[in-house]
């Protein structure tokens, strides 16, 4: 049994696209001394799989890893498996999240030396998720794991952005938001690279929050349908 952070693979197995292995993601060498790594989809044996990632990780010999984030999450053991590979890499990995960076992408993220938001980007946790076919026995047994692992997540956070790991929980239960400015401000990133456009911050960040919102609770919708056809 796996807990998903987000996604369900049938949701988007009929997206993934042919040829080689580990095409949800890139890496390329930008100079003898940085190597570039895309991180551009969903996290897990559907897109990016952590057996794939960290095998193409081992490979680099640069002394340092600019790591583009662009990913809604996905698979909690697969994106521990990459924030582990990242963390255990010698290299200086500088993370910048050209997207949103959320579910298991938000964690990915906390394993670089240097986290940068980059203009409008946004970050969003949540406590993990998984379905449970099964009696009272195994339903209880999903919500314990459900728990442990979600403890784990918030550790992760606290380790990185400090406080106590119950206040990130119960960031994670109400599935929290941040805006690129509000992610460097709790401390979940390093810097946020502001918009040479002047604008209200909340008025953009309130805007910027529903259309993510409405697309998750209509992927979990869907995915929700799927599971029990």
């Amino acid at each position: 049994m796996r807990v998903r952070e987000l996604l369900p693979a049938t949701l988007l197995n009929h997206h993934r696209p042919t040829g080689r292995p580990g095409a949800w993601y890139g890496i390329r060498n930008a100079a003898a001394d940085r190597v570039v790594v895309e991180l551009y989809d969903v996290i897990g044996d559907w897109g990016v799989s952590a057996a794939e990632f960290v095998r193409d990780l081992r490979d680099i010999t640069a002394p340092t890893i600019e790591l583009h984030i662009n990913s809604p999450g996905g698979l909690f053991y697969d994106g521990l498996t990459i924030f582990n590979g990242l963390r255990d890499h010698p290299a200086r990995v500088e993370a910048i999240v050209d997207g949103w960076a959320a579910s298991a992408a938000s964690f990915i993220l906390q394993a670089a030396e240097h986290r940068t938001m980059n203009r409008h980007s946004q970050l969003m946790i949540h406590d993990a998720l998984m379905l449970t076919l099964g009696n009272e026995v195994d339903h209880l047994e999903s919500a314990t794991q459900l728990a442990r692992v979600s403890d784990n997540i918030a550790a992760i956070y606290a380790g990185r952005a400090g406080g106590a790991v119950a206040d990130w929980r119960a960031a994670m239960r109400a599935e929290t938001w941040y805006s690129a400015v509000s992610a460097a401000e709790v401390g979940l990133a390093d810097e946020a690279i502001a918009d040479d456009i002047d604008t209200d911050d909340s008025d953009v960040d309130d805007v910027a929050g529903v259309a993510p919102r409405t697309q998750l609770a209509t992927l979990r919708a869907r995915a929700y349908l799927k599971e029990v056809a």
